[in-house]
């Protein structure tokens, strides 16, 4: 076991973990934090999304020992003062979630999304949404409420 240190959810943390972990069993496990899902463990569905220094990964299939060091961001670190952040409320307000299995990976992929765009995001716009988002698989909504989630948000 190696002691790791990083920054989750804004706060300097530690633990142990073995070089086989994945982040996902790390923050699942370690940390109790369950808005991290698994999905399908191989990095298809974006589930286990979330940021590493402002990047979306598949948490199920990063090396925990990879983020010593880094700043971590999940679902339950993107609200503000207790409260929904923009794109969780955007989310809830334009229909994007159903079951809401997917949904903190899609947030979590919309939040780099919406951290690195250009304004000048033109008209291609639905296109450049789908390129973010397509790490990300909803069975429930068929993306249109996601998509129209996301666009309210630009």
């Amino acid at each position: 076991m190696e002691k790791i240190k990083f920054i989750l959810n804004n706060e300097p943390v530690e633990c142990l973990v073995e070089e086989y972990e994945m982040l996902l069993n790390v923050l699942r496990e370690k940390f109790g934090l369950t808005g991290v899902k698994e999905g399908c463990g191989e990095g298809e569905c974006g589930a286990c999304t979330v940021l590493v220094d402002g990047l979306n990964i598949d948490s199920c299939l990063y090396p925990a020992m990879e983020v010593a060091g880094k700043n971590v961001i999940t679902i339950e670190g993107i609200s503000e003062n207790g409260e929904l952040s923009d794109i969780q409320r955007a989310f809830l307000e334009n229909g994007g979630v159903q079951c809401g299995f997917c949904t903190p990976g899609m947030i979590m992929s919309t939040k780099a999304f919406i951290e690195n765009i250009d304004d000048n995001h033109g008209k291609d716009i639905d296109e450049k949404i789908k390129r973010a988002l397509s790490g990300n698989l909803c069975r429930c909504t068929g993306y249109v409420q996601i998509i129209e989630s996301v666009k309210t948000l630009l």
